[in-house]
């Protein structure tokens, strides 16, 4: 297979056809993943957006509250060690690195709709970060979310592999 790359106007490369979609099964498939991962991406920007719009004021008064009505330690729980650190500054790096996790994400499912390969390693890359730590998480405290999320996380990882593997193999003659 020869010919011109028609998005990047590069010239295709014989050996492993990377912008060559991938069969209509796992188009789905992957499909699927793209719009998992845009929604993911846009909860991610509207809690950056959020955080930046509100500031510290309404996260304070909702970790007050929860200390309230919770009865937590005012001075030794864990939310009132998050109360302490919730300040401008803190706010705005967990409302940047949240927009930075949903402009990834939100590449990765552009990527994954337009059946591109870099999308596919960067999916499955991703995708399998999470997975230890996951792990870790369904040994300590087993139940069906943590396992849910496992599961769910491994199909995606096997899916965006088969997905890459297939794309990259050499195509018989």
């Amino acid at each position: 297979m020869s010919g011109i790359d028609d998005d990047a106007g590069h010239p295709a490369d014989d050996r492993a056809p990377a912008h060559a979609p991938p069969a209509h099964h796992a188009g789905r498939s992957v499909r699927a993943i793209a719009a998992l991962e845009a929604a993911k991406s846009i909860f991610a920007l509207l809690a950056a957006s959020g955080l930046e719009i509100l500031g510290p004021a309404p996260i304070r008064r909702f970790l007050g509250w929860l200390i309230e009505v919770f009865r937590f330690d005012a001075h030794h729980s864990l939310v009132a060690s998050v109360l302490k650190h919730v300040e401008p500054a803190s706010v705005h790096a967990v409302a940047a690195g949240a927009a930075a996790y949903g402009a990834l994400h939100l590449l990765e499912a552009w990527g994954l709709w337009r059946q591109r390969l870099w999308a596919s390693w960067l999916g499955c890359l991703s995708a399998s970060v999470y997975l230890p730590f996951e792990l870790w998480a369904l040994i300590r405290e087993p139940g069906w979310v943590a396992l849910a999320v496992v599961a769910i996380n491994l199909a995606i990882v096997a899916v965006l592999a088969r997905d890459v593997w297939r794309r990259q193999r050499p195509q018989p003659a």
